[in-house]
């Protein structure tokens, strides 16, 4: 069972230092090069969603330890040449029975692969912050999501709700907003997405995407879509923007314009701040490994 939090806990979460330095090093330099590159537009692209961690825990020599570094590498490196891919690693009769994990990645379909790269590479060094010591974790940003478990999990629907989130502004009576959204929501469903997962719809100012993860087939994608769709309807009434996360899949709609301020300015405050914290904590690591080396060396 994996336990959903949200951003204030994401926070609290990040004043933990990871286990695995060498992911944590990974979001360093990430978060290094946002900095350096562009600091108004700080890791706006990669807003965190949601995370969610499994309550059951290792112990820092359990076998899983390899088999997570092993997997969270894979997903970071294949992460450069594609949208999607999956792994499993100690699940060899021969290998110890807590060496076994399973995990995927997923960007959004029409992200290019060097921003998938960093997507994933940021959620990967926020997942062993957030979650230290867990069999399970997932995170899911704007951009990009990410998932390990001790069990298999790959390629079995889930359709249950992860998040949801509907803008204030409430378009009751507005006909015409109302037909449009309609519009756009039946499109989301018509054809499940097809072979690449995602489906984008639109009908006069409003606009919505679809996507599922890759490991469903295309019946399980649409009905995962429809069942978002429906969701969205129940949920967030006539929002004028609504997104909703299930485990396997997503849908929102926005109108036209709108959705880049759809209430995300707190959202992008968090991921200014969770940057800067890591990034300081990555700094004090950092001193303290070269401090250790130069007493040995000293030594």
């Amino acid at each position: 069972m994996l336990i959903i939090t949200n951003l204030t806990q994401h926070l609290l979460h990040l004043f933990k230092l990871s286990s695995s330095l060498s992911i944590f090093f990974l979001y360093f330099f990430y978060t290094f090069s946002l900095l350096n590159n562009n600091n108004n537009h700080l890791v706006k692209a990669h807003n965190f969603i949601y995370a969610g961690c499994s309550q059951d825990k290792y112990q820092s020599n359990s076998p899983f330890v390899p088999s997570l570094n092993s997997l969270l590498s894979s997903l970071v490196s294949s992460s450069s040449q594609s949208l999607y891919n999956s792994y499993a690693f100690g699940n060899d009769t021969s290998a110890p029975q807590e060496s076994s994990i399973y995990g995927l990645y997923q960007c959004n379909a029409d992200l290019q692969l060097k921003d998938c790269s960093t997507c994933v590479a940021s959620a990967v060094g926020q997942m062993n912050i957030v979650c230290p010591y867990n069999f399970g974790a997932i995170l899911q940003l704007d951009d990009c999501y990410v998932r390990y478990e001790h069990e298999d999990f790959i390629g079995r629907p889930d359709t249950s709700l992860r998040y949801n989130k509907c803008s204030k502004n409430q378009l009751r009576g507005d006909g015409e907003f109302i037909r449009h959204r309609d519009e756009v929501l039946a499109g989301l469903i018509q054809g499940g997405g097809g072979v690449t997962g995602s489906k984008v719809s639109g009908s006069g100012s409003i606009e919505g995407f679809a996507q599922c993860l890759g490991d469903l087939s295309p019946e399980d994608c649409s009905a995962c879509v429809s069942e978002a769709v429906m969701k969205l309807k129940d949920m967030c009434g006539d929002a004028a923007a609504a997104d909703v996360y299930l485990a396997q899949c997503y849908a929102k709609y926005w109108g036209s314009g709108y959705y880049h301020s759809f209430d995300r300015t707190n959202d992008d405050d968090v991921g200014k701040t969770v940057a800067i914290i890591v990034g300081v904590l990555a700094g004090v690591a950092v001193f303290i490994v070269l401090l250790s080396v130069c007493r040995k060396s000293i030594g």
